[in-house]
């Protein structure tokens, strides 16, 4: 039975005043001073945990004259007769210090290679020595953390502190955690205290670890690789700090690797530890060369991210959000923690609303965290576009329309319907839109992110494209990993720089070319969200290559219909218009976002000259536009606009 806190450390103290008194006795009868009489600790056997002196001694495998060197230095410390005491066995009031040369000449069962440096008390930094001339007379010093230790006060060592620190133990983990923590738990145990815990949540992967640990009967504590030093002398001296601290207060360690550039370090800091540890890593950044068992955390379900959510959120309250919930846990891969971060968010709202305003509270709020890993990777654009804005020829707006279904129905159609089950390929959502700059592709993208109510982020295939070999894949995993949290719509813009005839390879280039881009059409089709590719050329995209996107979608040239339609709406109800003639506008041979450049041109100059936008203006405007792309503006095109 456990001893309750308040007991045991009475208890303690009076088990090391005990421990004490025949050290002090030994060391009156070298003086020659009368020596007290020995007294028996009681009660020492009924402690549970033991008394910390036992539990020293036991841990470090302490002789008995080693455990007696070890009081000695700390009764310098805890009680002034001892000073007083050392300084009359010494001969000099001025020595009031332990030195192993009094402990050898005052103590029993002396033995020389207690003051090895291999031997617990150097080896293990119980007792310091201070400089001095030989070592026999170097003063000794008990370290502090292991004085606090034995007088049963909590404290930490402080050569640790900042590079070493302590994870909080989880208040709970959802099952898919608690699983690959359980395997971990048992791994640590069969495998001589080894184990690479890896999974695709860096959350999920820390609270896997520190459940681990605690299962595993050990305080949790972490290390991150990159914290280790480089140099061997600074590497070992942590190691053996550690492997101390772990043996003092029976504690586990998790070490966090970033970068497959840290395993070198990692391996040699490994080699000097005989205690419990656990490396923690993405399956792309697990260290090569690691003899450990490893366990795998899975990804959550649709269906186990939607019980974290109803969990954070209440049930009553999940169950009045009419299903969204299900929509909003299946689109937004979160971890656990910002699950969490997110349902404490809802939980901040009006507890009487409606289930659809919840509905979509919770939506917008993990959108909002979704987003947060792609920030720093591509550009967000804010879509405003809707289908009213987008002017194109019946059949391709259908095959947008088409694109929205697919993204809405996922869920209905891979899961409930089983889809997914039975096919493990082509499930992504892939889609190519093809046409002159201007004709409307990024606003095609906007109108689905619009109409979905998603995220839209712009990405420059050109700038990931990299001359050096596997640069290329790594940047697209990149973009690809952080986009799988978010479900965003992804926009590649100018596929031809990676895309081409490539089919013949007729040179290592055209090899590791067709290696690029099948590796983007795999983490294409493997996305869970929808990814469009823009071309200005398709012509210049092999067959092959498009055989594997779902959707192929041609943005023609707008005739003058189209133009009209565009120029129809291309200002904004606010902005001031006089006399503009719809059917010269359209007479321009220009697409839409050239259109748009024009009109924007000509409400700035309308503006300064306080007044409203005139087919004068746009005229100039045009001229401008025109001198920019190096086209000549013909009579025909603009007769009858002055």
């Amino acid at each position: 039975m456990t001893t309750p806190p308040e007991a045991w450390l009475a208890a303690n103290q009076a088990a090391l005043v005990a421990a004490l008194r025949p050290v002090y006795a030994a060391l009156c009868r070298h003086a020659g001073k009368p020596a007290p009489l020995d007294a028996e600790a009681s009660g020492i056997a009924q402690l549970d945990p033991p008394p910390a002196i036992e539990a020293l001694t036991t841990q470090f495998a302490l002789s008995p004259f080693e455990r007696a060197v070890l009081l000695l230095c700390a009764g310098v410390e805890l009680e002034g007769r001892f000073a007083e005491i050392c300084a009359a066995a010494h001969g000099d009031p001025r020595r009031s210090f332990a030195t192993f040369g009094l402990a050898l000449a005052a103590l029993p069962d002396a033995h020389w290679s207690a003051l090895s440096r291999d031997r617990p008390l150097r080896r293990w930094r119980l007792v310091e020595m201070a400089p001095g001339d030989t070592l026999t007379s170097a003063p000794l010093r008990i370290d502090e953390r292991i004085l606090h230790l034995l007088a049963g006060v909590q404290s930490s060592d402080e050569r640790l502190d900042g590079v070493i620190v302590p994870i909080p133990l989880p208040a709970s983990v959802p099952a898919w955690v608690g699983d690959a923590s359980g395997s971990a738990a048992r791994a640590l145990a069969a495998s001589d205290g080894r184990v690479l815990l890896t999974g695709r949540s860096a959350a999920d992967r820390a609270l896997a670890a520190a459940e681990a640990l605690r299962l595993a009967g050990l305080l949790p504590f972490l290390l991150r690789a990159a914290d280790i030093p480089v140099a061997a002398a600074e590497r070992e001296l942590l190691a053996r700090q550690w492997c101390r601290e772990a043996r003092l207060v029976k504690a586990g360690l998790c070490v966090r690797v970033c970068d497959p550039a840290e395993a070198r370090i990692l391996l040699a800091f490994l080699d000097r530890i005989d205690v419990p540890v656990l490396v923690e890593a993405e399956e792309a950044t697990s260290p090569e060369g690691l003899a450990a068992l490893r366990v795998a955390i899975p990804s959550p379900s649709a269906a186990e991210r939607r019980d974290v959510w109803a969990d954070s959120i209440g049930g009553p309250v999940a169950a009045r959000m009419n299903g969204v919930l299900d929509a909003v846990a299946d689109q937004f891969s979160l971890d656990t923690p910002t699950i969490r971060s997110a349902g404490a968010a809802l939980g901040l709202l009006d507890p009487d609303a409606d289930g659809a305003a919840l509905g979509r509270a919770a939506w917008r709020i993990g959108r909002a965290h979704a987003r947060r890993s792609m920030e720093q990777l591509a550009r967000r654009v804010e879509p405003k576009a809707d289908w009213d804005s987008l002017v194109l020829p019946e059949a391709q707006t259908a095959t947008l329309r088409q694109i929205a279904s697919h993204v809405r129905q996922r869920v209905t159609v891979h899961e409930r319907w089983g889809f997914a089950a039975k096919y493990s390929r082509g499930l992504g959502l892939t889609a190519l839109f093809a046409g002159a700059s201007g004709t409307g592709k990024t606003m095609a993208a906007e109108v689905l992110a619009h109409t979905l109510d998603l995220d839209l982020f712009q990405i420059d295939l050109a700038g990931l494209v990299s001359k050096y070999i596997g640069e290329t894949e790594k940047n697209l995993k990149r973009v690809f990993d952080a986009a799988e949290d978010s479900g965003a719509i992804l926009l590649f813009d100018e596929a031809d720089a990676l895309f081409g005839k490539r089919s013949e390879v007729k040179d290592s280039h055209d090899r590791y070319a067709n290696l690029e881009v099948s590796y983007l059409l795999q983490r294409m089709e493997a996305y869970r969200g929808l990814a469009i590719l823009t071309t200005n050329m398709r012509h210049a995209i092999d067959a092959a290559f498009l055989r594997r996107i779902r959707f192929v979608v041609e943005f023609p040239f707008p005739d003058v219909a189209e133009r009209a339609r565009i120029w129809q709406g291309v200002f904004p109800p606010d902005t001031p218009t006089a006399a503009l003639d719809i059917s010269r506008l359209a007479r321009l041979g220009v697409a839409g976002g050239i259109i748009r450049n024009i009109a924007m041109h000509a409400a700035f100059l309308a503006a300064d000259a306080a007044g409203p936008v005139r087919m004068a203006h746009l005229l100039a405007a045009a001229r401008t536009e025109y001198a920019k792309l190096e086209k000549p503006l013909g009579r025909a095109e603009t007769a009858g606009w002055e």
